[in-house]
């Protein structure tokens, strides 16, 4: 049994196959593996650029990098850069984005939890919006909000709708711990109080019906209700959220952030909200996962009776997802990129684990053995951001490719750096 060689179209924008290597952005992937080691997360910068302001041009200002996909200095002011806002969840993540160079009046903060420090903190910065959640958050801010201490929000409501994703991401039904329902009645309550907050400019609401969602009919559904609820609010934001999908193996196909984009201004039209109302969203997976690709270096090769077992020198440390969600992935051969794969293995990593799959059935190239260097494409979104130290492995380096040119943006850990903590 022959297995087609990897598809062209899970690469990053600048990738070029060739029968022995795979250059992105200009520089081969072999070369940066010696150069940095392995494992190694690298993000092509044109695919990321092009991302931004492909979602910069299809909403309106005030569109954000959901930066929770993937965060770090560079990353947070190459979003800034192309024109978009950056989100925020914790005072971590702010602190970070601040440190970085992006202005607060570009940041938005999100968390269904903010502690009473972090909106102290969020208001002393001026924030550009604060994306309140709960009645508890709101009883603070009526008491740190003023005149001289104003704030721009939005209300996080619930809008009822079940997106079709893993239950895990789900996060617009009614049984969630995210934002006010509109159904019960509590969002209509929450506006009501923050409006007769002095000092706090409401500006609209925001709704997020959950994580890689391929098909628009739930953001329109969400649309719909968020319009009914609001025609008469005078308001002069709506954002939808994040959530749009991205293909991560053969057979899966998602809208472009354009075509969502679109989706959403018909969709406002026909819930009969203002032309002029600003229509945002905060993409986030959609701007980075295609954008980056891990490699690693294969340790051993078992087979079984089974099956045949391929280790690499990371796994569920740098990639949780396959572990938390089932999430599907494909690899291959960075020296033989277009070649036939006929090898039939189960990708795992070195941790003490057996739930430390990468890949449940991966197709490889024959030549693929220890020492091969391997790679999975579109892991560009919640694989660093998501990374542990699970069994004292440290993190990879993250390497920006562009032009010929690598640039590295986070150094890898090192033994010391997991030391650090310890008194």
């Amino acid at each position: 049994m022959s297995i087609e060689p990897i598809l062209a179209t899970l690469f990053p924008d600048t990738a070029t196959l060739h029968d022995d290597g795979v250059t992105v952005g200009g520089v081969g992937l072999r070369e940066l593996a010696t150069t940095f080691g392995t494992p190694l997360f690298v993000y092509d910068e044109e695919t990321l650029r092009a991302r931004c302001r492909e979602a910069a041009n299809a909403f309106d200002d005030g569109v954000a990098f959901a930066s929770k996909s993937f965060l770090c200095g560079a990353m947070a002011r190459l979003a800034f850069e192309e024109g978009l806002c950056v989100d925020v969840a914790t005072g971590g993540e702010l602190d970070l984005v601040l440190r970085s160079g992006v202005p607060a009046h570009r940041v938005i903060m999100h968390g269904n939890n903010k502690s009473r420090d972090e909106i102290v903190q969020a208001l002393s910065v001026g924030l550009h919006r604060l994306v309140v959640d709960n009645f508890d958050e709101i009883d603070h801010l009526r008491e740190l909000v003023s005149a001289e201490s104003p704030l721009n929000a939005l209300v996080r409501v619930t809008p009822g709708v079940e997106a079709h994703t893993h239950e895990y991401v789900r996060t617009g039904q009614e049984d969630t711990k995210f934002g006010f329902s509109v159904s019960n009645g509590d969002a209509r309550r929450a506006i009501t109080m923050l409006r007769e907050t002095p000092g706090l400019q409401l500006h609209g609401v925001h709704a997020h019906i959950g994580s890689q969602i391929f098909e628009v009919d739930g953001f329109r559904e969400s649309m719909a209700v968020l319009g009914e609820f609001t025609r008469d609010d005078d308001f002069d934001e709506l954002c939808v959220g994040g959530g749009l999908g991205v293909a991560y193996v053969a057979g899966e196909s998602a809208p472009t952030i354009r075509e969502w984009a679109d989706s959403m201004r018909e969709a406002a039209r026909k819930a009969g909200l203002p032309v002029d109302l600003r229509i945002l969203a905060e993409p986030g997976r959609a701007v980075v996962a295609q954008a980056g690709l891990t490699i690693y270096s294969v340790g051993v090769v078992k087979p079984v009776t089974q099956r045949t077992y391929m280790a690499v020198d990371g796994g569920m440390s740098d990639n949780p997802r396959p572990v938390l969600y089932g999430s599907g992935y494909e690899a291959f051969d960075v020296d033989h990129p277009c070649s036939p794969r006929p090898q039939r293995v189960r990708l795992v990593g070195k941790h003490c684990e057996s739930g430390d799959v990468l890949i449940d059935e991966a197709f490889l190239p024959a030549e693929t053995k220890p020492g091969s260097l391997v790679a999975t494409p579109v892991t560009g979104a919640y694989g660093y951001s998501m990374a542990s130290n699970y069994n004292r492995v440290p993190r990879p380096a993250v390497i920006f490719v562009r032009d010929g040119i690598a640039r590295e943006v986070l150094r890898r850990e090192t033994f010391d750096d997991l030391a650090r903590l310890e008194v």
